[in-house]
């Protein structure tokens, strides 16, 4: 261990290991709190409503529910406007994901009724293309499950972006989450330097560092790295909070002393 510590060290002056593999510093997530904490009152509605029906107008989160009965082992979902993006899930198990190009989602299922729940996310403002003058967002339309409509709604806006709000929250031992959830971490800042979030592999979400809210992250993007501001790390143990919409099963994170792009 030690000839391997030593070849590494001189490797890393000689300019041939990048300083940001030496220095990465993993965040292990060992706890986790259920989305429903953050829920607001829901309201009843026969139709998909749009998050600005929902009095949503600056975007955020919104989970709608309904019953549906799957027969054949198989179905197919298919929600008329997407905007932009939503999680689907069956009995609290992900079964797959919408977004505005592809609207349509075929999966398996026992045959029987179901609580079909899809969590939606307004990325933001429509600024381009045909549909600038439409800035609905969330879940809107005709919502249909093999070719049947699809009523009966309940649906909760989210209050993911309450920053002052994701440090009350109750977290428990990590079980293995298969829908949208909180996870929470811990670690020992690192000294000087310039330090970000690695979060490679995670789905699409929001990071808070020691209550504060640090930022967004989404698989898609070029940059997969949040920057950490020094006045925001604390000496001793620091805890990082985790949204994630899209459950990609990965429970780490990294600091590394370098920006990291796709």
């Amino acid at each position: 261990m030690m000839k391997k510590q030593l070849l590494t060290a001189i490797l890393m002056l000689a300019g041939l290991v990048p300083a940001s593999k030496v220095t990465a510093q993993e965040i292990l997530f060992k706890e986790a709190a259920s989305l429903e904490q953050m829920s607001e009152e829901s309201q009843e509605w026969e139709e998909l409503p749009s998050m600005n029906d929902l009095g949503m107008d600056a975007g955020g989160y919104a989970l709608y529910e309904t019953q549906v009965t799957v027969s054949g082992g198989k179905a197919t979902l298919e929600i008329e406007n997407v905007r932009d993006y939503a999680v689907v899930c069956l009995d609290g198990e992900t079964v797959g994901e919408l977004d505005n190009d592809s609207r349509s989602l075929t999966f398996q299922a026992t045959d029987g009724t179901h609580t079909l729940q899809l969590y939606a996310e307004n990325i933001g403002r429509i600024t381009y293309g045909p549909e600038i003058l439409d800035n609905s967002k969330g879940l809107f339309g005709t919502a249909t499950l093999d070719a049947e409509p699809l009523t009966g709604w309940i649906v909760t806006p989210l209050a993911i972006h309450a920053c002052d709000g994701v440090d009350q929250l109750n977290f428990g031992p990590m079980e293995e989450p298969h829908r949208p959830c909180f996870y929470r971490g811990t670690f020992t800042a690192p000294t000087g330097g310039e330090w970000h979030l690695d979060i490679r592999g995670w789905g699409m979400g929001e990071v808070w560092l020691n209550g504060e809210y640090l930022g967004t992250y989404w698989e898609q993007n070029a940059q997969q790295s949040l920057p950490v501001p020094a006045s925001m790390l604390k000496n001793g143990e620091n805890t990082l909070i985790v949204f994630d919409l899209k459950n990609n099963g990965k429970r780490t994170m990294k600091l590394t002393d370098k920006p990291v792009f796709n």
